[in-house]
């Protein structure tokens, strides 16, 4: 009932979002902090608990400590925090409230909106059951694939096989990236029956739930909304943008990609190279990658995926607009135009501001981990990159931070879930229109 009425006290949307999420981590971190939620002798920490809770509440993927350490109950409370995280907890409790009354309010219709992004709020109620469906049929799909190629080619019964391909389908479509196995799917490296469907699965995942309801809506690409038109063909160039460079960059390596004959290292290349988008899973040894192709991953993890997904990251559609405003401006002209629609003049300011929010954030971050740690900034950038991103790969030095660098990563992590903008307006004192405007003045820029 407390705290039913401090919720009910708040009326800015982004604070109830950022409430629910902290409100989802402290449950989480209190159930993890169990004795019975962890299967070895030796004591954990409370940091432990609280960042494993915020990696999968914010479906990132980061650890602390290694995850064959969890019980049966600790991985189960992973797994209910990854769906409720990548879902939206805003989005579920709106759910609940359609399936109970049969209809949504207005205030609810704006709080899920400020969770998934809704373009049109008067479209939210059937945006949310269309999300159910999508969520539920892709990763029973993707549990389905996982199922049958655990049962046919491991020795693990079948109990375990149904089990093992429903975590993984759960994580590979909220792209939370955390896996059952401590080498991640290092083992499943040379493997298409669980590398194609991982990655068919997080990709779909991080379309973003309004392109999916308009895959389904729409299935001409010429009918497509601008905002589909823009995260596909962005989605696009960097699946093939990716996947290419580390490849070229890793192709000689031999602790990576060098030892693989040809077709394992197209495969392994692709996997690795669309994961860094959000995903978190790797087939291949993270810490092990050449200084290059960190630093191409860290831009990629710093892009994210589509808007309303379960990434983090600027988005796709923000790094577009950025791109066609920057040729708009060297061209010359006074509009941004993308596919022969005009942009709103506020657009690319809103663009800039998400951008230069995430850059300064993941660039303190870095700055704070190189300072405090003895690795590298290279590996310090890459780390915050694919927390404020909601990624989960590292190069290893995530349980070796000191525990101030940890707690900066649970924040930066929460921050990156739920966008740059919606984590600072939740923290704004307050929030009014200016009555009036000053005099106009240009600066010589450039």
């Amino acid at each position: 009932m407390v705290i039913r009425r401090a919720l009910g006290a708040i009326r800015n949307p982004a604070q109830l979002v950022l409430a629910a999420f902290v409100t989802l981590i402290l449950v989480g971190t209190a159930l993890l902090s169990l004795p019975f939620a962890w299967d070895d002798d030796s004591s954990h920490r409370f940091v432990d608990a609280l960042f494993w809770s915020t990696s999968a509440s914010t479906v990132t993927g980061l650890g602390t400590t290694d995850m064959s350490g969890f019980s049966l109950f600790g991985e189960l409370v992973l797994l209910g925090l990854i769906q409720l995280g990548g879902f939206g907890i805003m989005t579920i409790g709106s759910v609940f409230a359609l399936v109970a009354s049969r209809r949504i309010g207005l205030r609810q219709r704006m709080l899920a909106q400020a969770e998934i992004g809704a373009v049109d709020i008067g479209e939210l109620r059937s945006l949310i059951g269309a999300i159910a469906k999508i969520t539920v049929g892709v990763e029973l799909g993707i549990a389905t694939i996982l199922f049958v190629r655990f049962v046919a080619h491991d020795d693990i019964g079948v109990g375990r096989a149904a089990y093992s391909g429903l975590f993984h389908g759960v994580s590979a479509f909220n792209n939370a990236g955390i896996s059952l196995y401590s080498d991640s799917l290092v083992q499943f490296a040379d493997d298409p029956f669980v590398v194609f469907p991982i990655t068919f699965a997080f990709i779909i995942g991080g379309f973003g739930f309004p392109v999916l309801v308009e895959f389904g809506r729409r299935v001409k690409p010429r009918r497509w909304s601008l905002h589909t038109r823009i995260t596909v063909a962005a989605t696009a160039v960097l699946l093939v943008a990716g996947p290419f460079l580390v490849l070229v960059l890793e192709w000689t390596n031999v602790d990576t990609l060098g030892p693989m004959g040809v077709w394992d290292k197209l495969q392994a290349a692709w996997f690795q190279g669309v994961t860094p988008r959000t995903a978190g899973f790797n087939t291949i040894d993270i810490g092990a990658m050449h200084d290059e192709t960190l630093n191409i991953m860290t831009c990629l993890m710093f892009i994210g995926a589509g808007p309303a997904s379960t990434s983090g990251g600027i988005k796709v559609t923000t790094f577009a607009v950025l791109g066609f405003a920057m040729w708009s401006e060297v061209r010359g002209d006074s509009d941004i135009n993308i596919f022969r629609r005009r942009l709103p003049v506020g657009i690319s300011r809103q663009a800039m501001t998400i951008a230069l929010l995430s850059l300064t954030i993941v660039f303190t971050t870095a700055v704070v981990l190189d300072t405090i740690s003895p690795f590298s900034f290279t590996q310090t950038s890459f780390e915050a990159a694919s927390a404020f991103g909601t990624v989960g790969l590292s190069t290893g030095i995530t349980g070796a931070l000191p525990t101030f660098g940890q707690l900066v990563l649970v924040v930066v992590m929460l921050a990156g879930r739920i966008g740059p903008t919606t984590f600072v307006m939740a923290l704004a004192l307050r929030q009014r229109q200016r009555a009036y405007a000053f005099p106009e003045e240009r600066p010589i820029i450039g």
